[in-house]
């Protein structure tokens, strides 16, 4: 059967436009505040800049320290991404092979888990982790991701696994292979569409948290993109000019690796769905 253009078709493209251009508004004033002088910004925020001002971007990449916030911010992405896929991947599988009823009961709970606010645990949270030696560190800080970050992980590679025939395993363990090894041989090659997937989720949320690094990293060594941009607004003045083009340095990165990596997202959800 033709698809045919109706009118309906035209409405929902036009619709479909002014809300792509809706989302791109903030980015083109953060953009072109960024460009502009202290003062030019302060008189008008909506115009484009009289002239474009790149030494704010040299201005706040000496201030930040970038290159260190930088890669105090991509140590913390990494190693929370690693810990994320290893541990709660297997204990997806394990969840899912498991034909037990304690196994359906754990797995709620990891998805009840995701629904809870973390400003109603911080305080709590921030004491015990004072308390095992946790606070100031860049790895106490990854585990803390490792705990935020295992309901949605898990839940993910649980969809997937289920669907992935439960004949290959049986055959490579009849062949004498251990079910350490069926896992990592057999089951984890196959979970590389939502692997992916579940990388770029995580990544976006790790590089772009405030919240949780604000709390645990108190070193100023130690701070990450969004922690050091904070830092440009004062208690008593706000340097807009240098912390817009700070938000452009910490975005860049992302978009790189983003729109490197989008194809993979809809792949990877698509078939933990249709799986």
């Amino acid at each position: 059967m033709e698809n045919k253009y109706t009118g309906k078709t035209f409405i929902v493209e036009i619709l479909a436009v002014l809300l792509g251009l809706l989302f791109l508004v903030p980015f083109y004033y953060v953009i072109s505040n960024s460009l502009k002088p202290f003062a030019e910004i302060l008189t008008n925020t909506s115009a484009l800049p009289k002239v474009f001002q790149f030494e704010n971007y040299v201005n706040a990449f000496e201030k930040l320290n970038y290159l260190k916030v930088f890669s105090n911010s991509l140590i913390v992405t990494v190693a929370s991404n690693v810990v994320l896929v290893v541990f709660c991947s297997m204990a997806a599988y394990m969840l899912v092979r498991t034909k037990k009823k304690i196994s359906n009961i754990i797995f709620m709970t990891f998805v009840a888990a995701m629904i809870i606010p973390f400003q109603s645990i911080m305080i709590p949270l921030i004491k015990t982790a004072g308390t095992f030696g946790l606070l100031n560190s860049i790895w106490g800080l990854v585990i803390m991701y490792l705990g935020f970050g295992s309901g949605m992980t898990i839940f993910l590679y649980h969809g997937f696994i289920k669907g992935i025939p439960k004949e290959l395993e049986e055959a490579a363990i009849i062949d004498g292979c251990s079910r350490f090894g069926v896992f990592w041989r057999i089951v984890f090659p196959l979970l590389r569409p939502i692997t992916v997937t579940i990388v770029i989720l995580n990544s976006l949320w790790i590089w772009n948290d405030f919240l949780l690094p604000s709390l645990v990293l108190q070193n100023p060594e130690l701070r990450t993109v969004p922690l050091a941009t904070f830092f440009f607004f004062g208690q008593y003045t706000k340097q807009w000019d240098l912390a817009l083009a700070a938000l452009i340095l910490g975005i860049i990165p992302l978009l790189i690796f983003f729109f490197s990596m989008q194809r993979h997202i809809i792949k990877g959800i698509t078939s933990g769905s249709i799986k």
